[in-house]
Order: structure tokens, then C-alpha cells, then sequence
């Protein structure tokens, strides 16, 4: 027998070899993601419960990791990110445009700053009373918008943004006008969450760290919350109203109820991103709810994706980043800070990305970026 017979063989073994190991890597994967699918099907509030641990586990990290402001920056675009979501059940969901949910932010910014003030409670507490108000308030608009379709919802809700600002000057004595309203206490982070972090309360008061944690995991249960109502039978049931309205009364779905159920949650929701928004940032200024913040709420829910959870939180960490980015912009093409151009700016480049939205990827970013995951996974089940 020659010496070259096993030799070859053993070449050819060592080739085939890489070949049956990325066939079982690859088999390894198709059982993985068959057991994560068929498990989604089978407990789909515990997967949806599992996702979001692990993102607001995985966020908590990063918190401690990163700068104060990047940890500021984080805050802002989570809580946003929550008012954004309320709306993407309103519009995405009941077929509802609303132009007045900087009018509900407005409302959560407010409450929990005077209640803060005139009251010795928690921070969840306070949380809890003004997301309460921000749905007193929806419902409060959303009772006659049963009535209204299209523009004059759309006018009926501008006019609620613009009237806004009127009651804050109206009841001055509450919100201190133009000159703005401080939480004059100081707000002090737990001490459940300084022993976890294993830092004393006085060194976390200045710190944005602690505030972060707080946003990030009132963030995950507002997500994990509206999840869930975005797939049960309530929000089947808008997505049908918002389709064929005659079909949804067919089947036995109240109009009226699920409209003012839509403006109630949505509201809500602004609300509480309201008051997370005035537990970071400590200050309120009536100047900031204006009609330009509704627009550029909407727009943000646009270009991240109408419907989607994901869209939600992608226009909430854009909003937040923003601020920054356009600071640089104005500064680095040397304009004046206090010259119109420099205070429009903010809204002509939102302006200009929600028309290239529309134009290249109407869908949003979440939804494109689904189409085209869902459209290449389609191509390789064709293939095989």
C-alpha cells in the first residue's frame, strides 16, 4: 500500500472538514432561532418580558460606563421616547393625527414640578400624578375629537397647542409665567437605588447617572406595557378601525371608545415623559411648548417609524442627540446663536429630513429597515 493513499485522504478530510462545521454552525443557528420563534408564539408576553429586562439591563450598564452627559443625552431621549410612543399608538394604530401632544408634555413637565414642590413624595409618585393629568387631559380633548376626521382633527388639535401657552400665562401664580418654574426641592435619588449602585445620595444628587437609571427603567416598563397593548385585542381592533371603520363597527368595535381610548393613552404617556423630562432637567420654561415642539414630535415619530416600538425609541435618541449636533452645526458654520436663522435652524433641518423620509424611506427607519430584512429573509426561503 502506498504512503500517499493516506496522505491524500487525510487532505481531503481536512478540506471537507470547515465545510461540515459552518453546516453545523448554520444548523445550530436555524434550531436556535426555530425555538426562539416557536417560543415568541407559545409565551409571547414572557419573551416580550425577557427582551425588555435585557435592554434596560444592558442600558444600566452603559449608564454607569459613560460621561454625565452623554448619561444627560440618554435621559432626554428616553423619555421623549415614551411621548413619541404614545403617538405611535394614536396615529399608527387609530389613524388619529394629532398636532397638541407638546400641549399633554407640557401638562406631565408642569404637574410634577409644582406637585414635587408642594408635596413630600416619591419620585414614583409623583411620576404616577402627572401621568394621570397628561390622561385627564387627553381625555379632556379627545371627548369632542370623536366627532372630527382629518384637517379638522388636526386643526382642532394645533388649537390645543397654541392655547397652551395662553394657560400657562394664565395661571402664573402656578407656573410662574415666562420666568419659568424650578423644583425647589432638590431631587434626590432614592436610597434603595443609592445602596444598589453602592454610592452615598449626597455624590449622586449632582451626578445625571442616577436620573439616567431612572428614565431608562420607567422607559422599559412604558415599552413592555404598550407592547403588549400594541398586540392584544384593543390594539387589533384600532388597527381595524383605522383600516375600514364600517368593517370595525361589523365586528362590534366602539368608535368613539376606542378614539378617546387612543387620545387617553396617548396623552398619558405624554405626560409621564413629561414629568421624567422635569426630573432630569429640574426647570420648566413655558417657551418650550409651543406649536414647533407638536410638529417636531410628530416629525420624529415619522422619520422613526409610525407603529413601531423600535421607531419610537430611534426619534427619541435623535431628538436628544440633536440638540447637541445642531448646537455644533450653528457654531461650526459661524452663525450668530441669538440671530433668527440660528433659532429656526432646529426646525428647518427637521423640516428637511422629514421630506427626505417621505421621499426615500416612508416607511421610517424601523419600518424600512424591517421591509428589508423581511424581504431578504423571503428571498433565501425562495432560494432554498
Amino acid at each position: 500500500m502506498s504512503t500517499t493513499e493516506p496522505r491524500a485522504s487525510h487532505e481531503a478530510a481536512s478540506l471537507a472538514g470547515p465545510p461540515r462545521r459552518r453546516g453545523a454552525v448554520r444548523e445550530i443557528a436555524r434550531r436556535v432561532a426555530s425555538a426562539v420563534v416557536q417560543g415568541r408564539r407559545r409565551h409571547p408576553v414572557l419573551s416580550r418580558l425577557l427582551v425588555t429586562v435585557l435592554a434596560v439591563c444592558v442600558a444600566l450598564v452603559v449608564t454607569g460606563l459613560v460621561s454625565g452627559v452623554t448619561d444627560l443625552d440618554l435621559a432626554t431621549g428616553a423619555a421623549m421616547s415614551i411621548v413619541i410612543l404614545g403617538l405611535s399608538f394614536l396615529t399608527g394604530f387609530s389613524g388619529q393625527v394629532s398636532l397638541g401632544n407638546g400641549a399633554f408634555f407640557g401638562v406631565g413637565c408642569y404637574v410634577f414640578a409644582i406637585f414635587a414642590n408642594h408635596n413630600n413624595t416619591s419620585i414614583g409618585e409623583d411620576l404616577l400624578v402627572c401621568t394621570a393629568a397628561g390622561a385627564l387631559a387627553g381625555l379632556i380633548v379627545g371627548l369632542p375629537a370623536t366627532r372630527l376626521r382629518g384637517p379638522y382633527l388636526a386643526g382642532m388639535t394645533i388649537a390645543v397647542a397654541i392655547a397652551f401657552g395662553s394657560l400657562i400665562d394664565q395661571f402664573s401664580t402656578w407656573t410662574n409665567g415666562d420666568q419659568g418654574l424650578n423644583v425647589q426641592s432638590p431631587v434626590t435619588p432614592p436610597a434603595w437605588l443609592a445602596n444598589f449602585i453602592g454610592a452615598p445620595i449626597s455624590s449622586l444628587r449632582a451626578t445625571y447617572m442616577w436620573r439616567a437609571d431612572i428614565t431608562v427603567v420607567v422607559a422599559g416598563i412604558a415599552f413592555f406595557l404598550m407592547a403588549n397593548l400594541f398586540q392584544s385585542r384593543r390594539g387589533r381592533s384600532m388597527r381595524l378601525m383605522r383600516e375600514n371603520e364600517v368593517a370595525a363597527e361589523l365586528v362590534g368595535v366602539s368608535l368613539p371608545a376606542a378614539r378617546v381610548t387612543a387620545f387617553v393613552v396617548a396623552a398619558a404617556c405624554a405626560g409621564l415623559g413629561g414629568g421624567l423630562t422635569t426630573l432630569v432637567d429640574t426647570t420648566v420654561f413655558g417657551s418650550l411648548f409651543s406649536l414647533s415642539l407638536s410638529i417636531q414630535i410628530l416629525t420624529l415619530l415619522v422619520i422613526g417609524g409610525i407603529g413601531t416600538l423600535s421607531g419610537s425609541l430611534i426619534g427619541g435618541l435623535l431628538y436628544a442627540y440633536s440638540i447637541t449636533w445642531i448646537a455644533e452645526l450653528v457654531s461650526g458654520i459661524g452663525l450668530n446663536s441669538t440671530s433668527n436663522l440660528s433659532s429656526e435652524m432646529n426646525n428647518i433641518i427637521f423640516g428637511a429630513l422629514l421630506v427626505i423620509t417621505v421621499l426615500v424611506a416612508p416607511l421610517g427607519i424601523a419600518g424600512t429597515l424591517r421591509f428589508a430584512i423581511s424581504r431578504r429573509l423571503a428571498g433565501r426561503r425562495s432560494q432554498n
